[in-house]
């Protein structure tokens, strides 16, 4: 098998079914499975995908276990030779999965790669990351880009150029390509899976250090394109909760990469942020 593609889907019925039409519509002689990890949607999606599109992997969750998790539900019975972990609010070119899977087999260093992500109005999506230091994420929790944007410049890698295929700190988990073989050589043969720890957010940037870690690499090409509609799962939670899990992630994320000190100040910063808004 060439490729497993993952989906982790919550309350996204509509755009899950046009993300799954668009794949079965690939054109290519490539080889390909698809999963589907259930959160405990409400909408009726988990029925959908059983009764229109029978060749899905349908696993179905009690309750929402984030994304990490049910991600690795899928990881651990997929047999492709590459893991897709595809968000369930995209939808593919139809020669989007031949053209990465082309310039991965050409470019076997690269451990993760990422692909040009454009958004309805066929504008880049910028997706490239710098690896989170204490400054960035500080002036983050303090909403500082909301009146300077230009603060965390140097963190959303501004200037970045999205026409050239280049090798990066991290990429988005919304088009996410492992090369299993590169992992398992870098790993000692371990499967790729995501931190359990995170339940969302941070999950994609803490895998792209580890890779880094062990000395792999992350790569963005522009060979290949995927429509994003950018978070419409996200979108649904109320903000007090997205900021609670946000929180929550970049705090776990600096306890297993940052300084204690660090992580202290970030959560005093958090707390300060909790008591001006209350």
């Amino acid at each position: 098998m060439d490729l497993s593609i993952i989906i982790v889907s919550w309350n996204v019925k509509d755009k899950l079914r046009s993300n799954l039409s668009a794949l079965y519509e690939s054109s290519g002689t490539l080889s390909f499975e698809i999963f589907v990890v259930d959160n405990a949607s409400s909408d009726g999606s988990a029925v959908m995908v059983e009764t229109e599109f029978p060749r899905v992997r349908l696993i179905k969750n009690i309750e929402n276990l984030g994304f990490a998790r049910a991600n690795n539900q899928a990881i651990k019975e997929a047999s492709g030779r590459y893991l897709l972990l595809l968000n369930p609010d995209m939808r593919v070119e139809d020669d989007t999965l031949a053209k990465i899977l082309a310039w991965a087999e050409a470019n076997h260093q690269a451990t993760v790669t990422g692909c040009r992500l454009i958004d309805e109005n066929g504008e880049t999506v910028p997706q490239v990351r710098r690896f989170p230091k204490l400054l960035d994420q500080l002036l983050i929790t303090l909403k500082v880009p909301h009146f300077f944007p230009a603060a965390i410049g140097g963190y959303l890698a501004r200037g970045f150029d999205y026409d050239k295929a280049a090798k990066v700190d991290s990429i988005r988990g919304a088009f996410f390509l492992i090369n299993r073989e590169n992992y398992r050589g870098i790993s000692g043969g371990a499967e790729p899976l995501l931190d359990e720890r995170y339940f969302i957010w941070f999950e994609e940037v803490d895998f792209c250090r580890q890779v880094q870690a062990r000395g792999g690499e992350i790569w963005y090409t522009p060979e290949a394109r995927c429509l994003d509609y950018v978070g419409a799962s996200f979108k649904q939670l109320p903000r007090d909760q997205g900021q609670k899990y946000f929180s929550e992630s970049m705090l776990k994320y600096f306890e297993k990469w940052g300084r204690p000190w660090e992580c202290r100040i970030l959560r005093l910063a958090w707390r300060l942020v909790r008591t001006v808004i209350k």
